[in-house]
């Protein structure tokens, strides 16, 4: 009987043991799992237009009203990613805050054509499957950026141009304003000037004037889930004629993004970026030559491009999260917000 009794205490202990020991090693797995868990890297960048802006030309309240727009732009787009959002939301919420600013040769305060209009042009592109939407020569859309992934998501086709991507647009309640809605004084002058200095064959205005060729707006966006987007949106070229539609809506050329490689945007002078394929050249450095992101964009901006006279830069941001911002004019407006902590906003070369 006492060995019985002995027995079942034993047996009794060594239960208790083993209950103990199972609800250890389970707290501790869990311990161990989070630490072994990694932060995912997010991330941001931006550009407003880069061109041959001279810092002296700029006052102390301009230059700090174009840092707080691109702040403000930054800030938008980095709390859809901080939030668990996609990096198509970053990259769109980011530029419509863009779009919407009168500073900027996109949407509200897009340059005007020959003829005196506001033709505007967007594009966007997800790196996770490749799909991207564009518009061309729209002069009705409150935000283009919008219309070019309703493109994308909500029909066949990958560009609409004019009035048939305005239809398109009211089919799907998208925002349309008055053309008015876009004009700026500031921008109605430049196209006079402009115009003065061509009809006087002024070449050396014409080849160094920052509204002439440069402005656009662009995003690139990894998420934490490891897609990467790319979104660009243009009024143009200050009195481009005849329908003529720049880099920014052309996939490739202005606007790109893989989840291989990276996601980019462009802005410059639109014609060398078109020939060039800039941002797909970018991409496909990283692809197939296994070149980095910062030295496939160097490559492309600073010495393709460089060669040809092709004024511009371009941001973009890879799949590590890793930021470049390469520019070959005076300046480019333009910033990036990470994960790690780090945030910057730049207008000139310093």
């Amino acid at each position: 009987m006492n060995k019985f009794l002995e027995l079942k205490t034993i047996s009794l202990f060594l239960f208790l043991i083993s209950i103990i020991l199972v609800f250890w090693c389970s707290d501790s797995t869990h311990k161990s799992s989070d630490a072994e868990i990694p932060s995912k890297p997010f991330g941001i960048v931006i550009h407003g237009g880069a061109g041959n802006m001279e810092r002296a030309n700029y006052s102390v309240e301009q230059i700090a009203a174009y840092k707080e727009r691109l702040n403000a732009a930054l800030t938008k787009g980095y709390s859809v990613l901080e939030n668990g959002g996609t990096a198509l939301d970053a990259v769109e919420q980011t530029i419509i805050v863009l779009e919407n600013s009168p500073l900027f040769n996109a949407g509200k305060g897009a340059v005007f054509t020959n003829n005196g209009l506001n033709e505007l042009d967007a594009a966007i592109m997800d790196g996770s499957n490749l799909n991207a939407g564009a518009v061309a020569g729209v002069t009705t859309i409150k935000n283009p950026i919008k219309l070019a992934r309703a493109v994308m998501e909500k029909s066949k086709h990958v560009m609409m141009i004019g009035k048939g991507a305005e239809i398109f647009a009211a089919e799907q309640n998208i925002e349309i304003v008055d053309p008015s809605y876009f004009r700026t004084e500031e921008r109605w002058k430049a196209l006079q000037k402009i115009k003065m200095h061509e009809q006087n064959k002024d070449e050396s205005y014409l080849n160094n004037n920052y509204d002439y060729k440069f402005g656009t707006v662009g995003c690139a966006a990894l998420d934490i889930n490891g897609n990467l987007a790319a979104g660009t949106s243009t009024g143009g070229m200050t009195n481009k004629k005849y329908g003529r539609v720049g880099d920014v809506p052309i996939i490739g050329a202005g606007t790109y993004a893989n989840n291989n490689t990276c996601a980019l945007s462009a802005t410059g002078h639109g014609e060398f970026f078109i020939r060039n394929v800039v941002t797909h050249d970018i991409s496909a450095l990283m692809e197939y030559k296994n070149l980095s992101l910062k030295e496939a964009a160097n490559e492309v901006v600073m010495k393709k491009l460089v060669q040809q006279k092709g004024g511009g830069g371009v941001i973009g941001i890879d799949k590590a999260g890793n930021i470049t911002m390469p520019f070959n004019t005076k300046g480019m407006f333009r910033g990036f917000k990470t994960s790690d902590g780090k945030s910057v906003v730049k207008i000139f070369r310093d």
